[in-house]
């Protein structure tokens, strides 16, 4: 392989993994590589990734999608942030906007101001100056850049959309640009005695699907990088504890709310996705905690509407795989592992892989310095979203059961324990280099869920306090000035 351009890569797996990787792929790599996807109908996908974070606009401007068309195509829907209910105390919510809050200062974050405001008496909530969040609560989008006649960043959003749905618009995509596909079960691989490489894919039928390069988007089964390559997988269930997940479909309500739900329970928490056509629902929870009766009961007592399909029960474990590229074969999607849906990131995690395999691309041959570069940056990546994710198990302050109270006893990894200290004391958080989730996203979860900073940074205090308090009036009253100008969602989805 050392000398081979690489000239057949080999997509296994359907699904929106394999189809968002083949869609990219074509559009970058099609004039100098043949793309083949096999996939069977006879194997079902996950398929309930259907929450996004802003940058899956990049990727459908990278493909060239029309806005209209994508949405229409997959019913989808305009998400602002995830609004968290229960998460620190029952009764009590909180939202991951997307987009800034407040107004950015040199080297000084908004949130300092509101510290100081907040010490000094004021009763503004965070999210009084959040346009992401007003927009959401008040059920209205428009996808405005600026707020008018200010030089404040107006609203960030990403997508709702049915899974399946998207898969197949991609497909259609990708097989116009020169993918081919190819359909069966894949009942044996076929590897070079001497390196240990994939050679090809030998599908039931006979016939054998040859490649110089194989991208593993078969789920959690892993069929190339787990059974052929043999890339260990690394757990990190002791910090995050929900191992199943009890998904439905239901009904929509009577609005279609611009922003996902994540309602805690006593033993895990539910999802609950607004779609054009129907809602998302989904229960994560500990079966050491619940039992799948038990969590049945919890997710159809707080169902929107009637149920449209039986439930799915989806086991997993959370981690990553030491090496998401080994020898010939990359994994992409489940097969490269599994953070729970907590932030939305499943869909992302394969952008970020595709995105990365496209700029470590080999071309004559695969070389180590350029797999473990790859290795690295996936592995950092996971890592950091991980820290991100148990953050919000960690910061609860419920007492009400065996699994909210381990959750908050456990000790965390240093890197998040250290991030997690340094707000508390100062209301500093910086942000790791090529980190998916920025300060602001930090401060909103960690304020979020009762880690209020006993400090401010002292340039806060360059405001009198006559000017602080204009300040916070002016924000909030362009916030909800523009907020009231803008349409309701549903009349932006139901546009031409």
């Amino acid at each position: 392989m050392q000398n081979t351009i690489i000239k057949n890569l080999v997509i296994l797996g359907g699904g929106t993994a394999g189809w968002m990787t083949a869609a990219l792929m074509a559009k970058v790599l099609g004039k100098t590589v043949q793309i083949t996807l096999v996939e069977s109908e006879q194997i079902g996908t996950v398929g309930v990734g259907e929450a996004t974070i802003p940058p899956i606009i990049n990727f459908n401007q990278a493909l060239g999608l029309d806005e209209k068309e994508f949405l229409r195509e997959t019913n989808g829907s305009i998400k602002l942030g995830i609004q968290f209910e229960g998460w620190s105390q029952p009764g009590e919510s909180y939202m991951h906007a997307f987009g800034n809050v407040g107004k950015n200062f040199p080297f000084c974050d908004f949130h300092h101001f509101w510290v100081r405001h907040c010490q000094q008496g004021g009763r503004d909530s965070y999210w009084d100056y959040s346009l992401n969040y007003q927009a959401a609560v008040q059920n209205t989008f428009s996808p405005i850049a600026k707020i008018p006649n200010t030089n404040l960043p107006g609203i960030s959003y990403a997508y709702h959309f049915d899974a399946g749905l998207y898969a197949k618009f991609l497909r259609r995509y990708a097989e116009e640009k020169g993918v081919k596909r190819v359909e069966g079960k894949v009942s044996d691989v076929r590897k070079n005695p001497e390196s240990g490489f994939v050679e090809s894919l030998v599908l039931e039928s006979g016939q054998a699907v040859t490649g110089d390069l194989f991208a593993d988007c078969s789920g959690f089964i892993g069929l190339l990088i787990d059974k052929a390559v043999g890339s260990e997988y690394e757990s990190w269930s002791q910090w995050l504890p929900c191992d199943r997940a009890m998904a439905v479909p239901s009904a929509s309500g009577e609005r279609i709310p611009p922003y996902t739900r994540s309602i805690a329970h006593a033993c895990g928490w539910q999802w609950q996705i607004p779609l054009q056509h129907r809602t998302g629902n989904g229960l994560v929870y500990s079966s050491s905690h619940w039992s799948d009766e038990q969590a049945h009961e919890a997710l159809f007592g707080n169902l929107p509407g009637e149920p449209l399909a039986e439930p799915r029960i989806i086991p997993f474990k959370t981690g990553h795989r030491r090496e998401q590229w080994k020898k010939n074969v990359v994994s992409l999607g489940l097969a490269s592992g599994f953070l729970e849906p907590l932030e939305s990131t499943s869909i992302h995690l394969v952008q970020s892989a595709a995105t990365r395999l496209i700029k470590c691309f080999p071309h004559r041959g695969i070389r180590g310095e350029e797999v473990a570069e790859f290795n690295r940056q996936s592995r950092v990546e996971m890592e950091r979203i991980r820290d991100f994710i148990i953050l919000h198990y960690k910061a609860n302050q419920r007492r009400d059961s065996d699994f909210w109270r381990a959750c908050e006893d456990m000790p965390v990894p240093d890197s998040l324990k250290e991030k997690m200290e340094l707000f508390r004391s100062s209301g500093k958080v910086f942000r790791d280099f090529d980190d998916l989730f920025t300060e602001v996203a930090w401060q909103q979860v960690m304020i979020g869920q009762g880690i209020v900073p006993a400090d401010y940074h002292g340039i806060a205090d360059g405001l009198t306090d006559g000017q602080l308090a204009d300040l916070m009036q002016s924000l909030k009253t362009l916030i909800q000035g523009t907020v009231k100008q803008l349409p309701p969602h549903e009349a932006f989805l139901s546009r031409k």
